[in-house]
Protein backbone atom coordinates (compact mmCIF):
# COMPACT_ATOMS: atom_id res chain seq x y z
CA UNK A 1 0.00 0.00 0.00
CA UNK A 2 2.84 2.28 0.78
CA UNK A 3 4.48 1.25 -2.15
CA UNK A 4 0.93 2.51 -4.22
CA UNK A 5 0.93 5.62 -2.41
CA UNK A 6 4.93 6.65 -3.87
CA UNK A 7 3.29 5.68 -7.90
CA UNK A 8 3.09 9.15 -8.49
CA UNK A 9 6.49 10.68 -7.41
CA UNK A 10 8.15 7.69 -8.67
CA UNK A 11 6.07 8.57 -11.92
CA UNK A 12 7.00 12.18 -12.32
CA UNK A 13 10.81 11.56 -11.72
CA UNK A 14 10.71 8.92 -14.44
CA UNK A 15 9.04 11.47 -16.66
CA UNK A 16 11.67 14.58 -15.65
CA UNK A 17 14.55 12.56 -15.51
CA UNK A 18 13.60 10.29 -18.48
CA UNK A 19 12.05 11.65 -21.00
CA UNK A 20 12.10 14.71 -23.39
CA UNK A 21 10.74 15.67 -26.68
CA UNK A 22 12.96 13.68 -28.46
CA UNK A 23 13.11 10.85 -26.18
CA UNK A 24 9.44 9.71 -25.21
CA UNK A 25 8.20 6.90 -23.08
CA UNK A 26 5.33 4.50 -23.77
CA UNK A 27 2.98 2.62 -21.25
CA UNK A 28 4.88 -0.04 -21.33
CA UNK A 29 8.17 1.70 -20.50
CA UNK A 30 6.78 3.40 -17.58
CA UNK A 31 4.86 -0.02 -15.78
CA UNK A 32 8.54 -1.69 -16.22
CA UNK A 33 10.20 1.33 -14.66
CA UNK A 34 7.61 0.79 -11.57
CA UNK A 35 8.06 -2.58 -11.47
CA UNK A 36 11.61 -1.70 -10.82
CA UNK A 37 10.54 0.34 -8.14
CA UNK A 38 8.20 -2.16 -6.67
CA UNK A 39 5.29 -1.14 -7.62
CA UNK A 40 2.61 -3.05 -9.83
CA UNK A 41 0.60 -0.66 -12.19
CA UNK A 42 -1.70 -0.96 -15.08
CA UNK A 43 -2.79 1.00 -18.40
CA UNK A 44 -6.01 2.35 -16.63
CA UNK A 45 -4.31 3.89 -13.97
CA UNK A 46 -1.38 4.85 -15.26
CA UNK A 47 -3.77 7.64 -17.92
CA UNK A 48 -5.39 8.99 -14.76
CA UNK A 49 -2.08 9.19 -12.63
CA UNK A 50 -0.37 11.19 -16.06
CA UNK A 51 -3.58 13.27 -15.86
CA UNK A 52 -3.21 13.90 -11.92
CA UNK A 53 0.59 15.03 -13.01
CA UNK A 54 -1.15 17.15 -15.66
CA UNK A 55 -3.61 19.31 -13.44
CA UNK A 56 -0.70 19.40 -10.55
CA UNK A 57 1.01 21.52 -13.22
CA UNK A 58 3.37 19.18 -15.19
CA UNK A 59 3.27 19.95 -18.39
CA UNK A 60 3.14 15.96 -19.68
CA UNK A 61 2.83 15.88 -23.31
CA UNK A 62 2.29 13.15 -25.83
CA UNK A 63 3.30 12.18 -29.44
CA UNK A 64 1.64 10.07 -32.04
CA UNK A 65 2.78 8.32 -34.42
CA UNK A 66 5.24 5.32 -35.04
CA UNK A 67 7.54 6.24 -31.49
CA UNK A 68 3.85 6.99 -29.54
CA UNK A 69 5.27 8.14 -26.46
CA UNK A 70 4.63 10.55 -23.22
CA UNK A 71 7.38 13.47 -22.45
CA UNK A 72 7.48 16.32 -20.29
CA UNK A 73 7.39 19.57 -22.18
CA UNK A 74 7.99 22.61 -20.25
CA UNK A 75 10.32 22.86 -17.35
CA UNK A 76 11.32 25.32 -14.70
CA UNK A 77 14.47 25.81 -16.99
CA UNK A 78 14.65 25.05 -20.64
CA UNK A 79 17.95 23.15 -22.20
CA UNK A 80 19.34 26.74 -23.66
CA UNK A 81 19.00 28.75 -20.24
CA UNK A 82 20.38 25.73 -18.45
CA UNK A 83 23.41 25.85 -20.99
CA UNK A 84 23.59 29.23 -20.25
CA UNK A 85 24.00 29.08 -16.70
CA UNK A 86 26.28 26.53 -16.74
CA UNK A 87 28.62 28.51 -18.61
CA UNK A 88 28.35 31.62 -16.16
CA UNK A 89 29.23 28.85 -12.89
CA UNK A 90 32.71 27.72 -15.38
CA UNK A 91 33.70 31.19 -16.24
CA UNK A 92 33.43 32.69 -12.93
CA UNK A 93 37.07 32.75 -11.76
CA UNK A 94 35.70 32.67 -7.85
CA UNK A 95 33.45 30.11 -8.02
CA UNK A 96 36.21 27.00 -7.20
CA UNK A 97 36.31 24.02 -9.58
CA UNK A 98 34.97 21.26 -7.17
CA UNK A 99 32.17 23.77 -6.49
CA UNK A 100 31.33 24.13 -10.14
CA UNK A 101 31.46 20.26 -10.81
CA UNK A 102 28.56 20.41 -8.04
CA UNK A 103 26.66 22.97 -9.04
CA UNK A 104 26.74 21.61 -12.68
CA UNK A 105 25.56 18.38 -11.27
CA UNK A 106 22.21 19.89 -9.99
CA UNK A 107 21.58 21.91 -12.78
CA UNK A 108 21.93 18.74 -14.91
CA UNK A 109 19.01 17.09 -12.62
CA UNK A 110 16.97 20.15 -13.64
CA UNK A 111 16.96 18.50 -17.29
CA UNK A 112 16.40 15.24 -18.73
CA UNK A 113 19.29 12.51 -18.46
CA UNK A 114 19.74 13.25 -22.12
CA UNK A 115 19.72 16.69 -22.33
CA UNK A 116 21.92 16.41 -18.99
CA UNK A 117 25.02 15.27 -21.04
CA UNK A 118 25.28 18.53 -23.08
CA UNK A 119 25.49 20.54 -19.83
CA UNK A 120 29.27 18.94 -19.30
CA UNK A 121 30.43 22.17 -21.61
CA UNK A 122 34.15 23.76 -21.04
CA UNK A 123 34.15 27.34 -21.45
CA UNK A 124 37.86 28.72 -21.73
CA UNK A 125 38.03 31.80 -19.31
CA UNK A 126 41.58 33.88 -20.64
CA UNK A 127 43.46 31.42 -18.80
CA UNK A 128 42.67 32.69 -15.94
CA UNK A 129 42.57 29.99 -12.66
CA UNK A 130 39.95 29.24 -10.48
CA UNK A 131 39.75 30.40 -7.42
CA UNK A 132 40.83 26.98 -4.52
CA UNK A 133 38.33 29.13 -2.28
CA UNK A 134 36.23 26.28 -0.87
CA UNK A 135 33.89 28.80 1.46
CA UNK A 136 32.74 31.52 -0.88
CA UNK A 137 29.76 30.29 -1.08
CA UNK A 138 29.04 29.93 2.75
CA UNK A 139 30.43 33.52 3.08
CA UNK A 140 28.50 35.15 0.11
CA UNK A 141 25.51 33.82 2.48
CA UNK A 142 26.59 35.06 5.69
CA UNK A 143 27.61 38.61 3.92
CA UNK A 144 23.53 38.38 2.98
CA UNK A 145 22.17 37.55 5.94
CA UNK A 146 24.34 40.68 7.19
CA UNK A 147 23.01 42.97 5.09
CA UNK A 148 18.91 41.58 5.32
CA UNK A 149 19.07 41.78 8.94
CA UNK A 150 21.26 45.16 9.60
CA UNK A 151 24.22 43.69 11.03
CA UNK A 152 27.66 43.83 11.43
CA UNK A 153 30.37 41.61 10.09
CA UNK A 154 33.85 40.15 11.16
CA UNK A 155 36.59 38.14 8.92
CA UNK A 156 39.73 38.06 8.44
CA UNK A 157 40.86 39.67 4.70
CA UNK A 158 43.69 38.16 2.76
CA UNK A 159 46.51 40.37 1.73
CA UNK A 160 50.36 40.22 1.29
CA UNK A 161 51.41 38.58 4.23
CA UNK A 162 49.33 37.89 7.37
CA UNK A 163 45.18 38.43 7.08
CA UNK A 164 43.79 41.07 8.81
CA UNK A 165 40.84 40.87 11.03
CA UNK A 166 38.36 43.57 9.78
CA UNK A 167 35.05 44.50 11.72
CA UNK A 168 32.62 46.13 9.05
CA UNK A 169 29.47 47.27 7.88
CA UNK A 170 27.91 46.14 5.23
CA UNK A 171 25.06 47.61 2.82
CA UNK A 172 25.87 46.02 -0.74
CA UNK A 173 27.29 43.17 -3.17
CA UNK A 174 28.55 43.98 -6.54
CA UNK A 175 29.79 41.46 -9.26
CA UNK A 176 32.32 43.50 -11.24
CA UNK A 177 35.51 41.70 -13.60
CA UNK A 178 34.29 38.24 -12.81
CA UNK A 179 34.63 38.76 -9.21
CA UNK A 180 31.62 39.23 -6.22
CA UNK A 181 32.68 42.10 -3.50
CA UNK A 182 31.05 43.71 -0.81
CA UNK A 183 30.23 47.92 -0.57
CA UNK A 184 30.57 48.44 2.87
CA UNK A 185 31.39 51.27 5.71
CA UNK A 186 34.27 51.08 7.88
CA UNK A 187 35.04 52.83 11.29
CA UNK A 188 37.49 50.70 12.37
CA UNK A 189 40.71 52.77 11.22
CA UNK A 190 41.40 56.24 9.55
CA UNK A 191 40.21 57.19 6.81
CA UNK A 192 36.96 55.95 8.01
CA UNK A 193 34.03 56.02 4.84
CA UNK A 194 32.89 53.83 2.28
CA UNK A 195 35.11 50.82 0.72
CA UNK A 196 34.78 47.67 -1.25
CA UNK A 197 36.23 44.14 -0.21
CA UNK A 198 37.26 40.70 -2.80
CA UNK A 199 34.70 38.42 -0.99
CA UNK A 200 36.97 35.22 -2.09
CA UNK A 201 39.79 37.35 -0.15
CA UNK A 202 37.44 37.13 3.02
CA UNK A 203 37.80 33.98 5.25
CA UNK A 204 35.73 33.09 8.75
CA UNK A 205 32.76 35.54 7.90
CA UNK A 206 30.87 35.95 11.20
CA UNK A 207 27.55 37.65 10.92
CA UNK A 208 27.75 39.69 14.79
CA UNK A 209 24.45 41.13 17.44
CA UNK A 210 25.92 44.38 16.64
CA UNK A 211 23.70 47.16 14.28
CA UNK A 212 25.57 48.23 11.24
CA UNK A 213 26.65 51.72 11.15
CA UNK A 214 27.19 53.81 7.89
CA UNK A 215 23.22 54.53 7.43
CA UNK A 216 24.10 58.18 6.53
CA UNK A 217 26.98 57.83 3.87
CA UNK A 218 25.08 54.75 2.02
CA UNK A 219 21.92 57.35 2.06
CA UNK A 220 22.59 58.89 -1.27
CA UNK A 221 25.17 55.81 -2.57
CA UNK A 222 25.12 55.67 -6.33
CA UNK A 223 26.31 52.03 -6.49
CA UNK A 224 26.79 52.18 -10.65
CA UNK A 225 28.49 55.55 -10.50
CA UNK A 226 30.54 53.91 -7.76
CA UNK A 227 31.61 50.84 -9.55
CA UNK A 228 32.42 53.05 -13.06
CA UNK A 229 34.88 55.46 -10.97
CA UNK A 230 36.82 52.49 -9.55
CA UNK A 231 38.68 50.98 -12.55
CA UNK A 232 39.33 47.30 -11.68
CA UNK A 233 37.72 47.73 -8.45
CA UNK A 234 41.39 49.48 -7.50
CA UNK A 235 41.09 52.73 -5.33
CA UNK A 236 42.88 56.06 -5.09
CA UNK A 237 42.55 59.56 -4.71
CA UNK A 238 39.31 60.90 -6.78
CA UNK A 239 39.49 63.51 -9.01
CA UNK A 240 37.38 65.05 -11.86
CA UNK A 241 38.77 64.12 -14.79
CA UNK A 242 38.70 65.76 -18.13
CA UNK A 243 39.31 63.62 -20.98
CA UNK A 244 39.40 64.10 -24.94
CA UNK A 245 38.80 60.97 -27.08
CA UNK A 246 38.62 60.56 -30.62
CA UNK A 247 35.38 60.22 -32.38
CA UNK A 248 35.43 56.32 -32.73
CA UNK A 249 35.44 56.14 -29.26
CA UNK A 250 32.38 57.44 -28.19
CA UNK A 251 30.18 54.03 -27.98
CA UNK A 252 33.05 52.61 -26.31
CA UNK A 253 33.20 55.82 -23.49
CA UNK A 254 29.23 55.47 -23.43
CA UNK A 255 29.91 51.51 -22.66
CA UNK A 256 32.72 52.56 -19.54
CA UNK A 257 30.90 55.59 -18.21
CA UNK A 258 27.27 55.56 -19.09
CA UNK A 259 24.90 58.23 -19.82
CA UNK A 260 25.43 60.89 -17.24
CA UNK A 261 28.69 62.26 -18.87
CA UNK A 262 27.48 65.44 -21.17
CA UNK A 263 30.04 65.02 -24.71
CA UNK A 264 31.15 68.08 -25.89
CA UNK A 265 31.67 67.95 -29.54
CA UNK A 266 35.61 69.57 -30.55
CA UNK A 267 36.73 70.14 -33.98
CA UNK A 268 38.95 67.42 -35.82
CA UNK A 269 37.02 64.62 -34.69
CA UNK A 270 37.26 64.41 -31.30
CA UNK A 271 35.18 65.13 -27.93
CA UNK A 272 35.98 65.38 -24.42
CA UNK A 273 33.73 64.83 -21.09
CA UNK A 274 34.12 65.30 -17.19
CA UNK A 275 33.63 62.53 -15.27
CA UNK A 276 34.62 61.62 -11.57
CA UNK A 277 37.80 58.74 -10.86
CA UNK A 278 39.90 56.98 -8.26
CA UNK A 279 42.55 57.51 -9.84
CA UNK A 280 45.03 54.71 -9.89
CA UNK A 281 47.18 52.68 -12.50
CA UNK A 282 45.00 50.75 -13.37
CA UNK A 283 42.81 53.84 -14.21
CA UNK A 284 46.36 55.18 -16.40
CA UNK A 285 46.82 51.68 -18.19
CA UNK A 286 42.92 51.71 -19.13
CA UNK A 287 43.62 55.26 -20.77
CA UNK A 288 47.11 53.48 -22.22
CA UNK A 289 45.06 50.21 -23.86
CA UNK A 290 43.44 53.07 -26.31
CA UNK A 291 46.85 53.59 -28.00
CA UNK A 292 46.84 57.33 -27.75
CA UNK A 293 43.58 57.93 -28.67
CA UNK A 294 42.40 59.68 -25.23
CA UNK A 295 44.16 62.69 -23.69
CA UNK A 296 43.82 63.42 -19.77
CA UNK A 297 43.27 67.28 -20.81
CA UNK A 298 42.72 67.95 -16.87
CA UNK A 299 43.58 67.87 -13.42
CA UNK A 300 47.30 68.92 -14.19
CA UNK A 301 48.55 66.57 -11.33
CA UNK A 302 46.44 63.45 -12.94
CA UNK A 303 47.69 64.26 -16.41
CA UNK A 304 51.35 64.61 -14.51
CA UNK A 305 50.34 61.08 -12.86
CA UNK A 306 50.19 59.72 -16.33
CA UNK A 307 53.52 61.54 -17.63
CA UNK A 308 55.60 59.95 -15.22
CA UNK A 309 53.82 56.62 -15.42
CA UNK A 310 55.72 56.67 -18.83
CA UNK A 311 58.69 57.46 -18.24
CA UNK A 312 59.01 54.77 -15.87
CA UNK A 313 57.82 52.16 -18.35
CA UNK A 314 59.77 54.08 -21.32
CA UNK A 315 63.02 53.90 -18.69
CA UNK A 316 61.77 50.03 -17.62
CA UNK A 317 62.29 49.05 -21.63
CA UNK A 318 65.00 51.03 -22.62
Amino acid sequence: MANKKLKLLYLARYLQEQTDEQHPKTMQDMIAYLAGCGISAERKSLYDDLELLRVYGMDVQSVKGKSFGYFLGERDFQLPELKLLVDAVQASRVVSSATSRRLIRKLEKLCSNYEGSQLQRQVYVDGRPKTDSRSLLYSIDALHEAINTGRMVEFHYKKVGRPEKRVISPWQMAWENGCYYLIAYQDEKEPVGIRHYRVDKMAGVTVLDEPRRGKEQFADLDLPAYLKKHFQMFGGPEHRVTLRCTSDLESAMRERFGASPIFVPEGKGSFHFDVPVCVSDQFYGWVCGFGGKIEVVSPAEVRDGLRKLNERLAKIHE
